[in-house]
């Protein structure tokens, strides 16, 4: 095998400090552009030597960090295996070794997760100095997130809003989690603040990963690599909460061996519907009166084939909420105590176009004061359909359709009105890293650790960034917190804006950069961070960074610049929001069209 290291069109282009079309027009421009060596007719991967020896043949600015040498290492020394060493770069960065007591569970028949087994000098000696430079966490941070890109399609990541919605809605804070298909570790880092974390994953790679990911945020966890279903590497435990966000669909799950399990409490799941066994496997995990948030398929609220289940689930008061979530329903389920008088009434709840409205919810029925209830006695005697956009009070839907419907319009955005040239612009240059030498950008970056939720100082935090949201976390006074003014810069893994409002601090993973105003428009310095990839801040190196490429132009220009990011920032935000409430709109015009609630205009 080769380990010569390979880069596809968008690395060629975050190397140069170009957009894509510009690599795009080399390869069509330049007979010589160097031809691929591998990859797909949409997806080619180039050479990383040869497109160096091309870039300085032209005399193209580039910088390979070593971020970006390190990763583009470990896929050259196997593409094939390359989550099996990205476990163990992880477990080199932990300094884990394959002796007794590394903190992991071996389950009869498992292996533990996080042995760091063997990499090849050269590329350890990258990962390790890339972990000198950045820090052990985020290095490996950088890692896993070009993994999971790379394996986007393979890969079922839990999106961290709904990650960190399902375990502070499971009440996991100090208490024992449990999570039993727990792929790369997104919902056990959510779990982060609880007394004992435990997960189960049938990839050992996964679980090596999620475990490296936990220990190098100091979080004891123990984490085994098997199949949940047919070796349960937990058997007889029980925790205070179970999350879980099990694979959909999946028909070998274990049907004909496990006809006769004492998991079927609510009856043997059908052979269609895995994600019944995985509800009924959770529940057994957890405690009388432990709560389990489990994400699942929307199909599986009204599928025939598990009528029977869900009706068990709900006459013995297991089930106790069903809401629809952007691409999944999320149940909320609770273990019955013996003698327990089991409610009469399940919450139904759409949230697809607001996840906010989950907690209140949610509250508002543990309180017993919601206005979104069903009877269970009228879902028993009809079809068992907990399908949240059939529960739609009816008597609401013209309302919610006019609310959605203004909305829908108040979203639309415009794009800038940018003027097409025949060729490129030739400016003079700068970077990041000039600029802050000097002294138009200085960069701040949060505490590494903050103090647990519950303080009155609000926090921005990586979802509220990525969604245009304001401050949602919160904190307590500490050393080192960094207060947020107007007009600086914030950025995340794959987010960059300018924060219109003071009075929140920033939150972990975050980086600010502060401008000189009088010298430097914030728009202009986001939107040229914006271009050069989104990868510019602590997920990637420092040195990256710096050598982001700006033209040096007047502040009056930068500010025609700016105007312009900001409108494609608007764009940007518009689009999401009207995605979302597209759908909703959809929905509810033809539910009132159906039941008369809404009237075609005369």
């Amino acid at each position: 095998m080769s380990h010569d290291p390979t880069v596809n069109a968008g690395d060629i282009a975050r190397l140069a400090g170009v957009g894509r079309a510009a690599v795009s027009n080399w390869r069509r421009r330049h007979d010589d552009f160097p031809q691929p060596i591998g990859g797909t007719a949409n997806q080619p991967l180039f050479s990383l030597r040869q497109v160096e020896s091309w870039l300085r043949r032209y005399g193209k600015s580039y910088q390979v960090s070593l971020g970006d040498r390190a990763w583009q290492r470990l896929k050259a020394a196997g593409d094939l295996r390359l989550g099996e060493l990205v476990a163990r770069a992880g477990a080199l960065l932990t300094g884990a070794t394959p002796a007794a007591g590394d903190g992991q569970a071996d389950a009869p028949g498992q292996e533990s997760a996080g042995h760091p087994g063997a990499l090849d000098p050269e590329l350890t000696g990258l990962i390790l100095e890339l972990g000198k430079e950045l820090g052990p966490l985020r290095a490996y941070e950088f890692l896993c997130e070009r993994y999971l890109e790379a394996h986007s399609r393979q890969l079922s990541v839990t999106r961290d809003d709904v990650a960190a919605l399902m375990v502070r809605l499971a009440g996991a804070e100090g208490a024992t989690v449990l999570d039993p298909a727990c792929g790369v570790g997104t919902l056990l880092l959510a779990s982060s603040r609880a007394g004992r974390i435990l997960g189960q994953e049938l990839s050992e790679t996964s679980a090596a990963i999620a475990a490296s990911r936990l220990r190098l945020r100091g979080v004891e966890a123990t984490i085994v690599a098997g199949d949940s279903m047919r070796r349960d590497g937990f058997a007889g435990e029980r925790a205070d909460a179970v999350v879980c966000d099990p694979p959909f669909n999946e028909r070998a799950w274990g049907y004909e061996e496990l006809t006769g399990d004492p998991r079927w409490e609510y009856g043997l799941p059908p052979r269609g519907e895995p994600e019944l066994a995985w509800v009924q496997h959770c529940l057994t995990h957890v405690k009388p009166r432990g709560l389990v948030a489990i994400l699942m398929p929307p199909a599986a609220a009204s599928r025939k084939a598990g009528r029977r289940i869900r009706a068990n689930l709900l006459r013995a008061g297991a089930l106790r909420a069903v809401v629809a979530l952007p691409g999944s329903d999320l149940w909320l389920l609770r273990r019955p105590a013996a003698g327990e008088r089991p409610p009469s009434e399940v919450l139904i709840l759409d949230a697809t176009a607001d996840l906010s409205a989950v907690e209140p919810a949610w509250q508002a029925y543990v309180e017993d004061r919601s206005d979104q209830t069903v009877r269970i006695i009228d879902l028993l005697a009809d079809e068992v359909d907990m399908t949240p956009a059939r529960h739609q009070r009816r008597d609401d839907v013209g309302r919610a359709f006019a609310e959605a419907r203004d909305r829908f319009l108040a979203a639309t955005a415009v794009p800038p009105d940018l003027k097409v040239l025949e060729q490129p612009l030739d400016q003079p240059a700068t970077t990041l890293g000039d600029l802050i030498k000097e002294g138009l950008v200085t960069t701040s970056q949060a505490p590494p650790k903050m103090a647990a939720d519950g303080g009155d100082i609000p926090v921005l935090t990586s979802d509220d960034l990525l969604n245009g949201g304001s401050p949602s976390g919160s904190t307590t006074m500490q050393q080192g917190l960094v207060p947020i003014r107007a007009g600086d810069v914030v950025a995340s893994y794959s987010a960059v804006r300018v924060i219109a409002d003071a009075g929140a601090v920033l939150g972990p993973h975050l980086t600010l950069y502060r401008v000189d105003a009088r010298r430097l428009d914030p728009d202009f310095l986001a939107g040229f961070l914006r271009a050069a990839g989104g990868r510019v801040t602590t997920g990637s190196s420092r040195f990256d960074v710096r050598r982001t490429r700006l033209p040096r132009l007047s502040l009056k220009e930068q500010k025609a610049y700016g105007a312009a990011f900001r409108q494609l920032a608007v764009l940007e935000d518009a689009i999401r929001e009207t995605s979302t409430l597209g759908q909703t709109l959809i929905r509810l015009g033809l539910d009132g069209l159906a039941d008369g609630h809404l009237h075609p205009q005369s």
